[in-house]
């Protein structure tokens, strides 16, 4: 049977559903969520616990500073007062009225090696590919993925740690990666960074490190080349992957080591048994998308093997373990899109019919087979 999930808040959010698919969540200088959404030539910045209040503007507001450039993961200080962007050839540190505070130069990013630039610096050279930035939780370090220069035969990238108050660096780590795109995530207690790497059909790398200040130590996951970095939480020391093609859910010690697995499950029909009616449980696959909903629970989805049916279902797992508790129950009915996990007790869902962020939570006194 289905775990009942309550409607905790919702807010009417255009654009929201960049949310759920993967657009980055930061956390302020008071350690709540915050949201960041690219919206024509700027960057808003939503709090959430603001957004459902009531509070539709958003908290702050960047202007990009490459209009033509939409690609890159990009980041803003947990006081609010500037966003660093990843650009195609440059990142670049940037204040809310615009001002440029500090640039990092760096080699392009365009698919075509060893090809000529002219001095616009809003030129968009061709290709899809791009990296990724993201500030620490106390300020006062970037992470950025870069590309270097080239030997007109490989591109080369490097995993950048800048001082944030000038963007001067101060460690560097080589990368054997030939990337499409890259994102990061801080882990909450302060000191690592995750960085995972998408190299398109040739899989996927994953790399740790942490920077002392004096010291850089890095390690990498890429025993299988194929984990995508999910989400971390504060209770646990390691972090939340998912298997390329969506074949596994796994927990890892932060060294990598693997600590609990699990694979999809069909959904159950009315009288509590496996339903396979036209869905194989072969055929089903975890989305890309999982997270901490709270220190105890995990939330993924089996949405797109669902192939639109009314199948789709998102899951609750146990944090430790990774048992499957069971499928979620909308009061709303069926959730056809994705769930992103917000780590203090609740999640979120989009509805692109009537463009509403929702906040959901397990209902009180729902247990496993109730």
């Amino acid at each position: 049977m289905s775990i009942t999930a309550q409607l905790r808040a919702s807010a009417r959010l255009p654009g929201g559903v960049a949310l759920i698919n993967g657009a980055p969540f930061e956390r302020t200088a008071a350690l709540a969520p915050c949201a960041l959404l690219r919206n024509g030539h700027e960057l808003e910045v939503h709090a959430l616990e603001d957004l459902f209040a009531g509070e539709s503007a958003p908290s702050a507001v960047f202007p990009l500073p490459w209009p033509s450039w939409d690609r890159g993961v990009d980041s803003v200080s947990p006081d609010g007062s500037f966003a660093v962007f990843s650009g195609q050839r440059a990142v670049r540190a940037v204040s809310a009225s615009g001002e440029t505070l500090w640039e990092h130069r760096h080699g392009c990013w365009g698919s075509l090696l060893g090809h000529p630039h002219t001095g616009d610096d809003q030129q968009v050279c061709d290709g899809l590919e791009h990296g990724s930035c993201r500030i620490s939780d106390d300020g006062r370090l970037v992470w950025a993925h870069v590309a270097l220069g080239s030997d007109k035969a490989v591109r080369q990238e490097a995993w950048l740690v800048l001082d944030a108050r000038d963007g001067h660096e101060l460690a560097r780590l080589a990368l054997d990666s030939a990337a499409a795109g890259s994102h990061q995530l801080a882990h909450p207690d302060g000191r690592h960074m995750g960085l995972c790497i998408g190299l398109g059909q040739d899989g996927i790398l994953l790399h740790w490190a942490r920077w002392d200040g004096e010291k850089l130590t890095a390690w990498d996951v890429n025993e299988d080349m194929d984990r995508i970095l999910a989400d971390v939480h504060e209770a646990h020391p390691g972090f939340l992957t998912i298997q390329h093609y969506g074949s596994d859910l796994r927990l890892h010690a932060l060294d990598g080591t693997v600590l609990a697995e699990a694979e999809p499950s069909a959904p159950e029909s009315e009288n509590g048994a496996d339903s396979t009616d036209g869905y194989e449980e072969d055929d089903l696959y975890w989305d890309y998308f999982a997270g901490f909903v709270d220190a105890g629970t995990v939330i993924a989805s089996t949405v797109e093997s669902a192939d639109g049916s009314d199948r789709a279902r998102h899951w609750l797992l146990d944090a430790a373990t990774l048992r499957l508790r069971g499928p979620v129950g909308y009061p709303t009915g069926p959730n056809q899109g994705y769930a992103r996990a917000l780590g203090d007790g609740t999640w979120i869902t989009y509805d692109e019919r009537d463009q509403t962020l929702r906040r959901w939570a397990e209902a009180p006194g729902t247990e496993d087979g109730a």
